[in-house]
């Protein structure tokens, strides 16, 4: 049974859900929408990549103190898309909406290394 009562293990449990939640409800959409027509293979591929890592997401919130070595490349997960896709908005080659989901997986990136620094205190 994992361990919840340290402080640091409940917020990350909570950070780690939520995210989970946000990505299986934001992630799917991506397979109806027009995907670049010479790109269409690399776009479905991110997508099921992102979609793997909302299950890794699940696992670390069911025990983050066991999986805490994880959750580093969880933030390196959420740059790789965050940054790329403010930075493109910025020079217009990309909308609204990815901005939007590029601003929210950068908030996560925080909060995921946030998550790093208080369960490496705890350990």
């Amino acid at each position: 049974m994992p361990d919840l009562s340290v402080p640091s293990a409940k917020f990350a449990r909570r950070v780690y859900i939520i995210a989970a939640i946000y990505g299986f409800l934001a992630v799917p959409a991506l397979y109806f929408t027009g995907a670049p027509d010479p790109h269409r293979l690399l776009y479905f591929a991110f997508a099921g990549i992102a979609l793997v890592f909302q299950g890794v997401f699940l696992v670390i919130a069911r025990d983050p103190l066991k999986h805490a070595a994880f959750v580093p490349l969880t933030v390196f997960e959420k740059i790789s898309f965050g940054i790329p896709a403010l930075a493109f908005w910025s020079e217009g080659q990309a909308g609204d909406d990815m901005a939007l989901g590029g601003a929210v997986d950068l908030l996560f990136a925080g909060l995921f290394l946030i998550v790093w620094l208080k369960l490496r205190k705890a350990a």
